[in-house]
């Protein structure tokens, strides 16, 4: 469903441990946990979370949503979360996605933030369903010491509960944590409790009664690129003579442990298995097939480190800034490419014009703390509208360019804690009258013609006064 352009607050999500509550018309007694797993995985700066959930209804009411309640201290690290059922049995089994919405609920104890999970179907009494829940989080390993020498590997902490929070009696869950290597500095005891290689697990528990709760702690080593891009504006500008011109302008961080100490070129250099392992030199950004005049550039110019691999269905460009980046180093470049119109520009039924563009950043695991995105329509351009399949904030600018008379309608969408899953893609419509393609070539025509004419009238003055 199309969303009118208006400033609309980005809805925050957050979470610490799943809590499930279910509809005022089916009480928590009437609501158990039948089984629950949960994978956490932390091999990356940004942590992902497969919970498995299997709930049975044992009272007489139906329910038809199921809410999952966060603490508020978390609400700012959460990035996505994602719910499914699965339909059928073994290879004729299917996924559907079910929507996930903000609740308020007004009796929420201590602040608690809701997430309303709707079922396709009322679960009658007696009943059970499993959902698949995935979430992510960002910024939520804390570097554990938060200053680190170049010769030093990055540790981190992170921080759970061992026991899944519930209002419903759990009949039985396990966690399992995974770690990038096996280098676990300490890890929370809560019997049993099982370590193999890369791997923690936490349980089987039997029998929880409702809201119990074990704090987990796990100081381990982590030294995969924390890239963060504190702010990117991408700006899309559509050109109905035949190109997409996109603009991105990067503002880059180390968000890992700090950098302390005097930096040595040569030791890193000889030494890269050693020296450094938790900075990074080079980045990844995926782009689109049949990209073309690709430029990569910082405040001092253009930067030949680059490679551009082209695809038939991805084109692959790896960047390498000016020096590598250690914790709390930053780096601010600007990348641009154009790309044939006809892959992104189409005609909707009713004879609107549509833009259908990828949302999210590029760039290869990274978290983007703000993403503003503006597509540029062209001037004439009437009635905007965007589509987003996520919450965000959009409002309309103006802007104008070479021989522009009236302006061009920028519409603006932005969207804070973004992660490669928001990779998907957004439309924005427009009407647009194609007799506005030959302002431009009128304008030009009639300023040659106006400069011919006053060539001639001064040729003809400087004639005359030489008589």
């Amino acid at each position: 469903m199309e969303t009118p352009l208006r400033l609309r607050a980005a809805v925050p999500f957050s979470i610490f441990a799943a809590l499930l509550f279910i509809l005022p018309s089916c009480s928590a007694q009437d609501i158990q946990v039948v089984n629950a797993e949960r994978r956490i995985d932390l091999t990356s700066h940004i942590v992902k979370v497969f919970l498995t959930l299997k709930v049975e209804n044992t009272g007489a009411s139906p329910a038809s949503e199921i809410l999952l309640a966060f603490p508020p201290t978390q609400v700012d690290h959460l990035a996505v979360v994602k719910a499914q059922v699965a339909i059928g049995k073994r290879k004729k089994k299917t996924y559907i996605l079910l929507d996930v919405n903000p609740k308020e609920l007004p009796d929420a104890p201590n602040g608690t933030k809701y997430l309303s999970i709707s079922l396709l179907n009322p679960l009658a009494a007696g009943e059970a369903v499993t959902l698949e829940v995935l979430y992510m989080l960002t910024h939520s390993l804390e570097p554990f010491p938060v200053e680190i020498s170049q010769s030093e590997p990055q540790l981190v902490y992170y921080r759970d509960s061992a026991l899944i929070l519930s209002p419903y009696h759990i009949k039985q869950q396990i966690t399992f944590v995974k770690t990038p290597t096996t280098k676990v500095e300490s890890f929370t005891v809560v019997d049993p409790t099982h370590r193999a290689g890369t791997e923690l697990k936490y349980g089987p528990y039997n029998d929880r009664p409702p809201y119990s709760y074990s704090p987990m702690i796990v100081h381990f080593e982590n030294n995969s690129p924390f890239a963060v891009v504190e702010e990117l504006v991408r700006e899309v500008e559509i050109s109905h003579w035949g190109s997409l011109q996109i603009t991105e302008q990067y503002k880059l961080a180390h968000a890992g442990a700090r950098h302390k100490g005097v930096f040595s070129r040569v030791e890193y250099q000889s030494r890269p298995g050693y020296s450094g392992v938790s900075s990074f030199r080079h980045l990844l950004a995926r782009l689109p097939p049949r990209v073309h005049s690709v430029y990569y550039r910082d405040e001092i110019g253009n930067i030949s480190s680059s490679r551009l691999r082209l695809g038939t269905l991805k084109s692959e460009l790896e960047i390498e800034p000016r020096y590598p980046l250690f914790g709390g180093w930053k780096a601010t470049f600007v990348i641009g490419y154009g790309l044939p119109l006809e892959d992104f520009l189409f005609e909707s039924p009713d004879g609107r014009r549509y833009l259908n563009f990828s949302y999210g950043c590029p760039l290869v695991e990274t978290v983007v703390d703000k993403l503003t995105i503006k597509v540029v329509l062209p001037e004439g351009s009437k009635g905007p509208s965007a589509v987003v399949p996520f919450p965000v904030n959009q409002y309309l600018e103006k802007k104008f360019s070479y021989l522009d008379v009236v302006g061009r309608t920028v519409v603006v969408l932005e969207k804070k804690n973004v992660v490669p899953e928001h990779n998907i893609p957004f439309q924005v419509y427009y009407h647009f009258n194609p007799i506005f393609m030959l302002a431009e070539p009128l304008m030009l025509t009639s300023v040659f013609f106006l400069l011919f004419v006053t060539w001639v009238a001064y040729l003809h003055m400087d004639l005359s006064l030489r008589k």
